[in-house]
């Protein structure tokens, strides 16, 4: 068989040199490009750069993952996975607020890695009437067939965009006039004595670790969910779509 047609695309992969230089060469919406460690191969280093000529992150993994990764047994060391849409800008999303003569609403995911918990966030954040929604490039699932799926059909429909720096990012809200609320089980804030009116970007923590040190620096309030039973925390998703509904109690 020859390299040309030694590659395809499999649910949501593309595998093998030639397939993901022409999907780059496309602009075929790729979410993360993974490439084995230690491989000096030319062709292998002008995937990496055409990638990240164009936003895309370039993951270097042992050639062992990507085996495991691999359905077709042929990557030849790297593999695209796809994002099944484009994503925005931050400045889409205000629009989108502006047009519906909102203000605006905006869910910051802070290194949400599991695709079934981004799903059901981009899944509660249509339902609750955000304008968009946010994502770090990196230690971050995205926008990817599994999670389409699991927002039942709502990343179809919700703003995301991808940004390189998440404090960053949250600086600009700030200038643009939202508040930014964090979610933590030590939040000094209880949900509902929280003031939600107007503007309001609402941070959601990783599966593991919560928000990250920095991010947190840049909330202004951290609000805590009350909890009754033995368990303290919730499930990053549930209590995501708590907190996006008493958001839009509030500005009910």
């Amino acid at each position: 068989m020859s390299e040309e047609r030694s590659f395809e695309v499999e649910n949501e992969l593309i595998e093998g040199r030639n397939a993901v230089i022409e999907a780059l060469r496309a602009g075929r919406s790729i979410d993360k490009i993974y490439l084995a460690r230690g491989d000096v191969d030319k062709t292998l280093g002008h995937i990496a750069s055409k990638a990240r000529e164009k936003g895309v992150v370039v993951v270097e993994c042992d050639r062992r993952k990507l085996d495991f990764m691999s359905k077709t047994h042929a990557h030849q060391g790297v593999i695209a996975l796809c994002a099944v849409r484009d994503t925005c800008s931050i400045d889409d999303i205000f629009a989108i607020a502006e047009e519906r003569g909102e203000p605006p609403f905006v869910i910051v995911c802070d290194e949400i890695s599991d695709p079934h918990n981004l799903g059901a966030i981009i899944r509660s954040a249509e339902c609750a009437g955000a304008h968009g929604v946010i994502i770090p490039k990196r230690r971050s699932a995205g926008l990817t067939a599994i999670v389409d799926k699991a927002s039942a059909g709502a990343a179809e429909h919700m703003a995301v965009a991808r940004v390189a720096n998440l404090p960053a990012a949250l600086q600009e809200l700030k200038k643009r006039g939202l508040w930014v609320y964090g979610t933590a089980a030590d939040g000094q804030s209880e949900l509902w004595k929280t003031d939600f009116s107007g503007a309001v970007a609402l941070v959601i923590g990783s599966e593991g670790d919560g928000m990250g040190r920095l991010v947190r620096e840049c909330c202004d309030f951290i609000v805590s969910l009350p909890m009754r039973g033995q368990i303290n925390s919730l499930n990053a998703s549930a209590a995501a779509a708590i907190v996006m509904y008493e958001v839009l109690r509030q500005r009910s």
